[in-house]
Protein backbone atom coordinates (compact mmCIF):
# COMPACT_ATOMS: atom_id res chain seq x y z
CA UNK A 1 0.00 0.00 0.00
CA UNK A 2 3.00 2.10 0.51
CA UNK A 3 4.09 1.55 -2.87
CA UNK A 4 0.65 2.73 -4.20
CA UNK A 5 0.83 5.68 -2.74
CA UNK A 6 4.01 6.78 -3.24
CA UNK A 7 3.78 6.49 -6.96
CA UNK A 8 0.66 8.31 -6.82
CA UNK A 9 2.69 11.07 -5.98
CA UNK A 10 5.19 10.41 -8.63
CA UNK A 11 2.32 10.63 -11.30
CA UNK A 12 2.60 13.34 -13.69
CA UNK A 13 -1.07 13.68 -13.55
CA UNK A 14 -0.84 14.63 -9.74
CA UNK A 15 1.41 16.59 -9.46
CA UNK A 16 0.35 18.73 -12.48
CA UNK A 17 -3.19 18.66 -10.91
CA UNK A 18 -1.66 19.10 -6.87
CA UNK A 19 0.37 21.88 -8.73
CA UNK A 20 -2.28 23.94 -10.55
CA UNK A 21 -4.51 23.37 -7.87
CA UNK A 22 -2.12 25.11 -5.03
CA UNK A 23 -1.65 27.81 -7.45
CA UNK A 24 -4.75 28.43 -8.29
CA UNK A 25 -5.99 28.44 -4.83
CA UNK A 26 -3.01 31.08 -3.66
CA UNK A 27 -4.11 33.26 -6.40
CA UNK A 28 -7.87 33.46 -5.52
CA UNK A 29 -6.62 34.20 -1.98
CA UNK A 30 -4.80 37.59 -4.01
CA UNK A 31 -7.65 38.34 -5.75
CA UNK A 32 -9.87 38.49 -2.28
CA UNK A 33 -7.50 40.71 -1.30
CA UNK A 34 -7.34 43.19 -3.88
CA UNK A 35 -10.69 43.44 -4.45
CA UNK A 36 -10.91 44.39 -0.74
CA UNK A 37 -8.07 46.12 -0.80
CA UNK A 38 -8.48 48.43 -3.56
CA UNK A 39 -11.67 50.25 -4.97
CA UNK A 40 -13.71 49.08 -8.00
CA UNK A 41 -12.25 51.41 -10.06
CA UNK A 42 -8.55 50.64 -9.18
CA UNK A 43 -9.72 46.74 -9.43
CA UNK A 44 -10.92 47.29 -12.55
CA UNK A 45 -7.73 49.17 -13.75
CA UNK A 46 -5.77 46.68 -12.68
CA UNK A 47 -7.48 43.65 -14.42
CA UNK A 48 -7.69 46.39 -17.62
CA UNK A 49 -3.88 45.89 -17.27
CA UNK A 50 -3.54 42.21 -16.91
CA UNK A 51 -5.79 41.88 -19.85
CA UNK A 52 -3.27 44.30 -22.04
CA UNK A 53 -0.19 41.87 -20.67
CA UNK A 54 -2.10 38.80 -21.33
CA UNK A 55 -2.31 40.08 -25.06
CA UNK A 56 1.59 40.53 -25.65
CA UNK A 57 1.98 36.82 -23.31
CA UNK A 58 -0.53 35.69 -25.75
CA UNK A 59 1.79 36.35 -28.66
CA UNK A 60 4.66 34.77 -27.44
CA UNK A 61 3.22 31.57 -25.84
CA UNK A 62 1.44 31.04 -28.87
CA UNK A 63 4.27 32.18 -30.97
CA UNK A 64 6.79 29.44 -29.15
CA UNK A 65 5.12 27.47 -26.14
CA UNK A 66 3.22 25.12 -28.44
CA UNK A 67 6.28 24.99 -31.17
CA UNK A 68 8.72 24.10 -28.17
CA UNK A 69 6.43 21.07 -26.99
CA UNK A 70 6.09 19.98 -30.32
CA UNK A 71 9.75 20.33 -31.97
CA UNK A 72 11.52 19.16 -28.79
CA UNK A 73 9.96 16.58 -26.93
CA UNK A 74 11.72 13.27 -27.47
CA UNK A 75 14.30 14.51 -29.87
CA UNK A 76 17.83 13.81 -29.83
CA UNK A 77 20.14 15.71 -27.68
CA UNK A 78 21.60 17.70 -30.69
CA UNK A 79 18.25 18.65 -32.28
CA UNK A 80 17.04 19.51 -28.57
CA UNK A 81 19.71 22.30 -28.09
CA UNK A 82 19.01 23.57 -31.86
CA UNK A 83 15.12 23.50 -30.80
CA UNK A 84 15.93 25.43 -27.12
CA UNK A 85 18.06 27.94 -28.62
CA UNK A 86 15.72 29.14 -31.46
CA UNK A 87 13.11 29.67 -28.94
CA UNK A 88 15.28 31.64 -26.83
CA UNK A 89 16.46 33.75 -29.83
CA UNK A 90 12.49 34.31 -30.99
CA UNK A 91 11.21 34.71 -27.59
CA UNK A 92 13.98 37.41 -26.85
CA UNK A 93 13.85 39.12 -30.12
CA UNK A 94 9.85 39.24 -29.21
CA UNK A 95 9.82 41.07 -25.78
CA UNK A 96 12.66 43.71 -26.86
CA UNK A 97 9.87 44.33 -29.45
CA UNK A 98 6.98 44.77 -26.32
CA UNK A 99 9.56 46.40 -24.01
CA UNK A 100 10.52 49.12 -27.22
CA UNK A 101 6.81 49.98 -27.50
CA UNK A 102 7.11 51.18 -23.80
CA UNK A 103 9.86 53.78 -24.77
CA UNK A 104 8.23 55.08 -27.66
CA UNK A 105 4.93 55.78 -25.92
CA UNK A 106 6.56 57.48 -22.89
CA UNK A 107 7.92 61.09 -24.27
CA UNK A 108 4.00 61.50 -25.18
CA UNK A 109 3.00 60.52 -21.44
CA UNK A 110 2.18 64.51 -20.74
CA UNK A 111 -0.23 64.50 -23.59
CA UNK A 112 -2.80 61.48 -22.10
CA UNK A 113 -4.92 61.96 -18.81
CA UNK A 114 -6.21 58.66 -19.10
CA UNK A 115 -5.27 56.84 -15.21
CA UNK A 116 -5.59 53.53 -16.86
CA UNK A 117 -3.25 54.61 -20.20
CA UNK A 118 -0.24 55.71 -18.01
CA UNK A 119 -0.14 52.65 -16.08
CA UNK A 120 0.60 50.61 -19.50
CA UNK A 121 2.60 52.98 -20.91
CA UNK A 122 4.68 52.54 -17.87
CA UNK A 123 4.36 49.30 -16.17
CA UNK A 124 3.82 47.39 -19.25
CA UNK A 125 7.31 47.25 -20.84
CA UNK A 126 9.58 46.19 -17.91
CA UNK A 127 7.03 43.73 -16.55
CA UNK A 128 7.55 41.95 -20.34
CA UNK A 129 11.17 41.88 -19.51
CA UNK A 130 10.66 40.76 -16.10
CA UNK A 131 8.99 37.34 -16.75
CA UNK A 132 10.28 36.46 -19.97
CA UNK A 133 13.32 34.12 -18.19
CA UNK A 134 10.54 32.89 -16.12
CA UNK A 135 8.47 31.87 -19.35
CA UNK A 136 10.81 29.93 -21.38
CA UNK A 137 11.80 28.17 -18.17
CA UNK A 138 8.24 27.11 -17.81
CA UNK A 139 7.80 26.16 -21.41
CA UNK A 140 10.78 24.17 -21.36
CA UNK A 141 9.62 22.00 -17.90
CA UNK A 142 6.39 21.36 -18.90
CA UNK A 143 7.71 19.79 -22.11
CA UNK A 144 10.08 17.68 -20.13
CA UNK A 145 7.37 16.96 -17.55
CA UNK A 146 9.28 18.00 -14.84
CA UNK A 147 6.02 19.41 -12.62
CA UNK A 148 8.24 19.53 -9.15
CA UNK A 149 10.22 22.05 -10.44
CA UNK A 150 7.32 24.13 -11.83
CA UNK A 151 5.55 24.53 -8.54
CA UNK A 152 8.01 25.58 -7.00
CA UNK A 153 8.50 28.12 -9.39
CA UNK A 154 5.07 29.29 -9.08
CA UNK A 155 5.04 28.91 -5.30
CA UNK A 156 7.67 31.42 -5.35
CA UNK A 157 6.06 34.06 -7.92
CA UNK A 158 2.57 33.44 -5.72
CA UNK A 159 3.64 32.78 -2.55
CA UNK A 160 5.72 36.12 -2.62
CA UNK A 161 3.40 37.80 -4.20
CA UNK A 162 1.00 37.27 -1.70
CA UNK A 163 2.77 38.14 1.52
CA UNK A 164 3.57 41.53 0.26
CA UNK A 165 0.05 42.42 -0.62
CA UNK A 166 -0.75 40.93 3.32
CA UNK A 167 1.81 42.97 4.46
CA UNK A 168 0.70 46.51 2.43
CA UNK A 169 -3.22 45.38 3.64
CA UNK A 170 -1.91 45.38 7.09
CA UNK A 171 0.14 48.56 6.69
CA UNK A 172 -2.97 50.03 5.48
CA UNK A 173 -0.57 51.56 2.22
CA UNK A 174 -2.54 48.91 -0.71
CA UNK A 175 -2.44 50.98 -3.76
CA UNK A 176 -2.47 50.11 -7.57
CA UNK A 177 0.89 51.61 -7.69
CA UNK A 178 2.27 49.05 -5.36
CA UNK A 179 0.11 46.37 -7.04
CA UNK A 180 2.20 47.08 -10.03
CA UNK A 181 5.75 46.91 -7.86
CA UNK A 182 4.94 43.76 -6.53
CA UNK A 183 4.14 42.09 -9.83
CA UNK A 184 7.34 43.50 -11.41
CA UNK A 185 9.46 42.39 -8.56
CA UNK A 186 8.00 39.18 -8.29
CA UNK A 187 8.41 37.87 -12.02
CA UNK A 188 12.39 39.00 -11.33
CA UNK A 189 12.70 36.78 -8.15
CA UNK A 190 11.33 33.95 -9.86
CA UNK A 191 13.57 34.91 -13.27
CA UNK A 192 16.26 35.06 -11.30
CA UNK A 193 15.35 31.42 -9.21
CA UNK A 194 15.48 29.79 -12.76
CA UNK A 195 18.86 30.78 -13.80
CA UNK A 196 20.49 29.93 -9.78
CA UNK A 197 18.64 26.79 -10.48
CA UNK A 198 20.17 26.55 -14.20
CA UNK A 199 16.81 25.46 -15.82
CA UNK A 200 16.67 28.39 -18.26
CA UNK A 201 19.08 26.37 -20.74
CA UNK A 202 19.61 29.55 -22.13
CA UNK A 203 22.92 28.80 -23.14
CA UNK A 204 21.63 26.40 -25.73
CA UNK A 205 20.90 29.96 -27.90
CA UNK A 206 24.34 29.19 -29.17
CA UNK A 207 23.20 26.45 -30.69
CA UNK A 208 20.37 27.72 -32.60
CA UNK A 209 20.51 27.35 -36.25
CA UNK A 210 18.46 29.93 -39.21
CA UNK A 211 16.30 26.96 -40.38
CA UNK A 212 15.06 26.07 -36.84
CA UNK A 213 13.75 29.88 -36.71
CA UNK A 214 12.56 29.66 -39.35
CA UNK A 215 10.67 26.27 -38.33
CA UNK A 216 9.76 27.36 -35.64
CA UNK A 217 8.15 30.54 -37.02
CA UNK A 218 6.49 28.97 -39.96
CA UNK A 219 4.38 26.63 -37.51
CA UNK A 220 4.04 29.79 -34.90
CA UNK A 221 2.77 32.07 -37.46
CA UNK A 222 -0.67 29.80 -36.77
CA UNK A 223 -0.37 28.88 -33.52
CA UNK A 224 0.07 32.71 -32.71
CA UNK A 225 -2.35 33.44 -34.43
CA UNK A 226 -4.70 30.97 -32.56
CA UNK A 227 -3.43 32.10 -29.47
CA UNK A 228 -4.06 36.02 -30.09
CA UNK A 229 -7.21 35.32 -31.15
CA UNK A 230 -8.17 32.90 -28.15
CA UNK A 231 -6.70 35.88 -25.98
CA UNK A 232 -8.26 38.32 -27.63
CA UNK A 233 -11.51 35.96 -27.46
CA UNK A 234 -11.60 36.29 -23.69
CA UNK A 235 -10.63 39.72 -23.42
CA UNK A 236 -13.16 41.00 -25.88
CA UNK A 237 -15.99 41.11 -22.50
CA UNK A 238 -13.37 43.42 -20.52
CA UNK A 239 -12.54 45.67 -23.55
CA UNK A 240 -15.89 46.31 -24.53
CA UNK A 241 -17.06 46.82 -20.67
CA UNK A 242 -14.45 49.12 -19.93
CA UNK A 243 -15.47 51.18 -23.11
CA UNK A 244 -19.20 50.98 -22.95
CA UNK A 245 -19.43 50.84 -19.04
CA UNK A 246 -16.68 51.71 -17.52
CA UNK A 247 -13.76 49.80 -14.89
CA UNK A 248 -15.68 49.39 -12.17
CA UNK A 249 -18.32 47.08 -14.51
CA UNK A 250 -14.84 45.50 -15.38
CA UNK A 251 -14.15 44.60 -11.71
CA UNK A 252 -17.81 43.32 -11.25
CA UNK A 253 -17.26 41.26 -14.53
CA UNK A 254 -13.90 39.83 -13.50
CA UNK A 255 -14.87 38.55 -10.50
CA UNK A 256 -16.78 35.18 -11.55
CA UNK A 257 -13.97 35.14 -14.33
CA UNK A 258 -11.41 34.34 -11.28
CA UNK A 259 -13.70 32.19 -10.01
CA UNK A 260 -13.38 29.88 -13.08
CA UNK A 261 -10.18 29.04 -11.90
CA UNK A 262 -11.35 25.69 -9.90
CA UNK A 263 -12.31 24.80 -13.01
CA UNK A 264 -9.03 25.74 -14.78
CA UNK A 265 -6.74 23.83 -12.31
CA UNK A 266 -7.85 20.36 -13.77
CA UNK A 267 -8.20 21.73 -17.27
CA UNK A 268 -4.88 22.99 -17.60
CA UNK A 269 -3.40 20.59 -15.74
CA UNK A 270 -4.94 17.33 -18.26
CA UNK A 271 -4.23 19.67 -21.57
CA UNK A 272 -0.65 20.33 -20.20
CA UNK A 273 0.32 16.17 -19.36
CA UNK A 274 -2.59 15.32 -22.44
CA UNK A 275 -0.55 17.37 -24.87
CA UNK A 276 2.63 16.12 -24.32
CA UNK A 277 1.26 12.51 -25.37
CA UNK A 278 -0.30 13.37 -27.76
CA UNK A 279 3.02 15.02 -29.24
CA UNK A 280 4.58 11.48 -28.62
CA UNK A 281 2.35 9.66 -30.37
CA UNK A 282 1.63 11.47 -33.26
CA UNK A 283 5.79 12.18 -34.09
CA UNK A 284 5.44 8.09 -33.63
CA UNK A 285 2.59 8.47 -36.57
CA UNK A 286 0.19 7.23 -34.15
CA UNK A 287 -3.01 8.44 -34.54
CA UNK A 288 -5.33 6.24 -32.91
CA UNK A 289 -3.06 7.15 -29.63
CA UNK A 290 -3.82 10.88 -30.36
CA UNK A 291 -7.66 10.04 -30.92
CA UNK A 292 -7.63 7.71 -27.24
CA UNK A 293 -5.69 10.45 -25.29
CA UNK A 294 -8.38 13.20 -26.71
CA UNK A 295 -11.60 11.00 -25.83
CA UNK A 296 -10.08 9.90 -22.18
CA UNK A 297 -9.34 13.07 -20.93
CA UNK A 298 -11.78 15.67 -22.39
CA UNK A 299 -14.53 12.92 -21.03
CA UNK A 300 -13.33 12.86 -18.16
CA UNK A 301 -13.51 15.90 -17.17
CA UNK A 302 -16.75 16.65 -19.18
CA UNK A 303 -18.14 14.33 -16.53
CA UNK A 304 -15.99 16.06 -13.61
CA UNK A 305 -17.41 19.78 -14.75
CA UNK A 306 -21.20 18.06 -14.15
CA UNK A 307 -21.28 18.09 -10.08
CA UNK A 308 -18.89 21.03 -9.97
CA UNK A 309 -21.37 23.16 -11.91
CA UNK A 310 -25.04 21.75 -9.35
CA UNK A 311 -22.51 22.70 -6.64
CA UNK A 312 -21.67 26.40 -8.11
CA UNK A 313 -25.54 27.13 -9.34
CA UNK A 314 -26.25 26.42 -5.65
CA UNK A 315 -23.74 28.45 -4.08
CA UNK A 316 -22.66 31.10 -6.74
CA UNK A 317 -23.20 33.92 -3.86
CA UNK A 318 -21.54 32.00 -1.02
CA UNK A 319 -18.28 31.86 -3.51
CA UNK A 320 -18.59 35.84 -5.09
CA UNK A 321 -18.89 36.59 -1.61
CA UNK A 322 -16.09 34.84 0.09
CA UNK A 323 -13.71 35.93 -2.82
CA UNK A 324 -15.09 39.51 -2.97
CA UNK A 325 -16.18 40.60 -0.46
CA UNK A 326 -20.29 41.53 0.68
CA UNK A 327 -20.30 44.96 -1.24
CA UNK A 328 -20.91 42.03 -4.92
CA UNK A 329 -22.68 40.09 -3.48
CA UNK A 330 -25.99 42.00 -4.88
CA UNK A 331 -24.36 42.54 -8.18
CA UNK A 332 -24.49 40.90 -11.50
CA UNK A 333 -21.98 38.41 -10.43
CA UNK A 334 -23.71 35.26 -9.01
CA UNK A 335 -25.51 34.96 -12.07
CA UNK A 336 -22.56 35.33 -13.98
CA UNK A 337 -20.91 33.20 -12.22
CA UNK A 338 -23.71 30.50 -11.98
CA UNK A 339 -24.04 31.10 -16.42
CA UNK A 340 -19.92 29.98 -16.28
CA UNK A 341 -20.38 27.03 -14.96
CA UNK A 342 -22.93 25.83 -16.54
CA UNK A 343 -21.09 26.63 -20.01
CA UNK A 344 -17.59 25.26 -18.04
CA UNK A 345 -19.17 21.50 -18.64
CA UNK A 346 -18.39 21.81 -22.50
CA UNK A 347 -15.14 23.71 -21.71
CA UNK A 348 -12.98 20.21 -21.95
CA UNK A 349 -14.23 19.55 -25.90
CA UNK A 350 -13.57 22.76 -27.01
CA UNK A 351 -10.38 23.01 -25.30
CA UNK A 352 -9.19 19.81 -26.34
CA UNK A 353 -10.41 20.25 -30.08
CA UNK A 354 -8.19 23.25 -30.45
CA UNK A 355 -4.82 21.42 -29.00
CA UNK A 356 -5.60 18.61 -30.96
CA UNK A 357 -5.70 20.51 -34.07
CA UNK A 358 -2.42 22.00 -33.19
CA UNK A 359 -0.62 18.50 -32.03
CA UNK A 360 -1.72 16.79 -35.63
CA UNK A 361 -0.15 19.76 -37.21
CA UNK A 362 -3.22 21.55 -38.28
CA UNK A 363 -3.13 25.27 -36.19
CA UNK A 364 -4.30 26.98 -39.52
CA UNK A 365 -7.65 25.39 -38.66
CA UNK A 366 -7.27 25.68 -35.03
CA UNK A 367 -6.80 29.66 -35.96
CA UNK A 368 -9.84 29.78 -38.08
CA UNK A 369 -11.95 27.95 -35.37
CA UNK A 370 -10.74 30.38 -32.50
CA UNK A 371 -11.60 33.09 -35.28
CA UNK A 372 -15.11 32.32 -36.01
CA UNK A 373 -15.74 32.06 -32.03
CA UNK A 374 -13.76 35.76 -32.01
CA UNK A 375 -16.22 36.85 -34.67
CA UNK A 376 -18.94 35.71 -32.77
CA UNK A 377 -18.21 37.30 -29.30
CA UNK A 378 -17.61 40.41 -30.47
CA UNK A 379 -20.72 40.66 -32.68
CA UNK A 380 -22.59 38.98 -30.11
CA UNK A 381 -21.36 41.15 -26.93
CA UNK A 382 -21.86 44.27 -28.94
CA UNK A 383 -25.48 43.80 -29.23
CA UNK A 384 -25.91 42.54 -25.58
CA UNK A 385 -24.28 45.76 -24.47
CA UNK A 386 -26.43 47.92 -26.98
CA UNK A 387 -29.79 46.21 -25.78
CA UNK A 388 -29.15 45.10 -22.12
CA UNK A 389 -26.65 48.18 -21.23
CA UNK A 390 -25.67 46.06 -18.25
CA UNK A 391 -22.96 42.83 -18.17
CA UNK A 392 -26.07 40.55 -18.36
CA UNK A 393 -25.82 41.84 -22.28
CA UNK A 394 -21.59 40.40 -22.66
CA UNK A 395 -22.76 37.10 -20.35
CA UNK A 396 -25.31 35.68 -21.54
CA UNK A 397 -23.95 36.11 -25.40
CA UNK A 398 -20.90 33.83 -24.23
CA UNK A 399 -22.83 30.62 -24.70
CA UNK A 400 -23.27 31.95 -28.76
CA UNK A 401 -19.31 31.39 -29.24
CA UNK A 402 -19.05 28.43 -27.15
CA UNK A 403 -21.01 26.38 -29.32
CA UNK A 404 -19.51 28.02 -32.96
CA UNK A 405 -16.10 27.07 -31.08
CA UNK A 406 -17.54 22.99 -30.56
CA UNK A 407 -19.30 23.39 -33.88
CA UNK A 408 -16.14 24.02 -35.97
CA UNK A 409 -13.58 22.26 -34.29
CA UNK A 410 -15.36 18.89 -34.14
CA UNK A 411 -16.25 19.21 -37.88
CA UNK A 412 -12.41 19.71 -38.68
CA UNK A 413 -11.07 16.74 -36.57
CA UNK A 414 -13.70 14.34 -37.96
CA UNK A 415 -11.59 14.46 -41.15
CA UNK A 416 -8.45 13.15 -38.84
CA UNK A 417 -9.54 11.18 -35.83
CA UNK A 418 -12.09 8.45 -34.76
CA UNK A 419 -14.61 11.27 -32.87
CA UNK A 420 -17.60 11.35 -31.83
CA UNK A 421 -19.54 13.39 -28.31
CA UNK A 422 -21.14 10.21 -27.88
CA UNK A 423 -17.39 8.61 -27.78
CA UNK A 424 -15.69 11.71 -25.71
CA UNK A 425 -18.78 10.56 -23.02
CA UNK A 426 -18.29 6.96 -23.34
CA UNK A 427 -14.76 6.77 -22.30
CA UNK A 428 -14.87 9.62 -20.36
CA UNK A 429 -17.83 7.82 -18.06
CA UNK A 430 -15.74 4.54 -18.80
CA UNK A 431 -12.18 6.16 -17.38
CA UNK A 432 -13.81 7.55 -14.46
CA UNK A 433 -15.54 4.54 -12.81
CA UNK A 434 -12.33 2.38 -13.34
CA UNK A 435 -10.07 5.55 -11.54
CA UNK A 436 -12.87 5.09 -8.91
CA UNK A 437 -12.59 1.03 -8.65
CA UNK A 438 -9.00 1.37 -8.95
CA UNK A 439 -7.67 4.73 -6.41
CA UNK A 440 -10.67 4.15 -3.89
CA UNK A 441 -12.68 1.15 -3.95
CA UNK A 442 -10.28 -1.73 -4.73
CA UNK A 443 -7.99 -0.15 -1.55
CA UNK A 444 -10.91 -0.04 0.57
CA UNK A 445 -11.39 -3.72 0.25
CA UNK A 446 -7.57 -4.19 0.06
CA UNK A 447 -7.59 -2.35 3.69
CA UNK A 448 -10.78 -4.30 4.98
Amino acid sequence: MRLTKLEIFKNKHFLALAGNGIISVVSVVNMSLIYRSLDKTHVGMWFFFLTVYGLSDAIRNGFLSTATVKFYTGTEEARAKEVLGSVWFLAIAITLAFASLSLVALPFAGMIHSEGTMVIIKWFGITCLSSLPYTVTFWILVADERYIPILWLRLINNGVTIIAIVAFVLLDEMSLEKLLLINFLTNCLTSLACFVAHFTRINNILSRTTHCIKELANFGKYSLATNLSSNLLSSADTFILNIFLGPAAVAVYTLPQRLMEFVEIPLRSFIGTGMSGMAAAFNKNDMGRVAYIFKKYSGMLTWLFIPMAILAFFFADFAIGLLGGGKYVHTEAPVVYRLFMIMAILYPIDRFNGVTLDIIHLPKINFYKVLVMLVSCVTTDLIGVYFTKSIYGVAFASPFTLLAGILVGSAALRKHIDYSFRGVFIYGYTECVALIKDKVIRPIFNRG
